[in-house]
């Protein structure tokens, strides 16, 4: 038995379906790809699998990454073409290896979202704005008892860098944002937040994920 690492992109209308389905067109996929797997034992016999910093409902990614647990004779290189050839249109395997690190490892996570407003020259000005503020007040919805409540709390120590500019008539953000166990910054919270402060609607938008780092800025894998 070896473990390796699948890394995969997430795009187009695949990123409107949840982790769980994701989870379920993965483990459909591996199943029509014929790929030897470790299972568990007991009662209920799965196959072991380990998402890495699964993102919200919406959001598109080139470095997501699952872990799996082989058995068998089958190369690397054989598991991304079997399973390219059977996973559904938006989900593609770019990578797969051996040789990883532990998801604790994860500090930071880069994004580019891109944002179109009927006036970009003013929207841009006000993101701006509230982006070089000492403080960003996001709104998290949470509970207090059965009561549902909505708590305040400032989200600009989790952004790392940014850059904004105007590029082919859309407003492009740069950001690179705490991610992983000990601080984590959901890039749907940031957006949300931007667009509440500078109260202005927008006409389309699009968030990537782009990298992940570890806590000396160097790619994870």
């Amino acid at each position: 038995m070896r473990e390796v690492r699948l890394r995969f992109s997430k795009v187009d209308r695949i990123k409107y379906i949840s982790h769980l389905d994701i989870n379920r067109a993965m483990s459909r996929a591996l199943g029509r790809a014929d790929i030897p797997l470790w299972y568990t034992e007991g009662y209920n016999p799965h196959p072991y699998m380990s998402f890495s910093l699964p993102l919200s409902l919406g959001v598109e990614s080139l470095c997501e990454s699952v872990d799996l647990r082989i058995v068998g004779d089958i190369s690397n290189s054989e598991i991304k073409d079997r399973l390219n050839a059977v996973l559904p249109e938006g989900l593609k395997i770019l990578d797969v290896y051996d040789d990883f690190r532990d998801n604790s490892e994860i500090a930071f996570s880069d994004y580019v979202f891109k944002l179109e407003f009927i006036d970009n020259e003013e929207a841009l000005k006000r993101i701006e704005k509230v982006l070089s503020q000492d403080e960003i007040m996001a709104e998290k919805k949470g509970k207090k008892g059965k009561r549902r409540i909505v708590r305040e709390t400032n989200i600009k120590p989790f952004i790392d860098k940014y850059n904004i500019s105007i590029r082919d008539g859309v407003i492009v953000l740069n950001a690179r944002l705490c991610a992983g166990g000990e601080k984590n910054l959901n890039p749907t919270l940031l957006f949300n937040t931007i667009i509440r402060l500078i109260d202005m609607d927008f006409e389309w938008k699009n968030i990537s994920r782009i990298g992940l780092l570890d806590k000396d800025y160097k790619e994870f894998k």
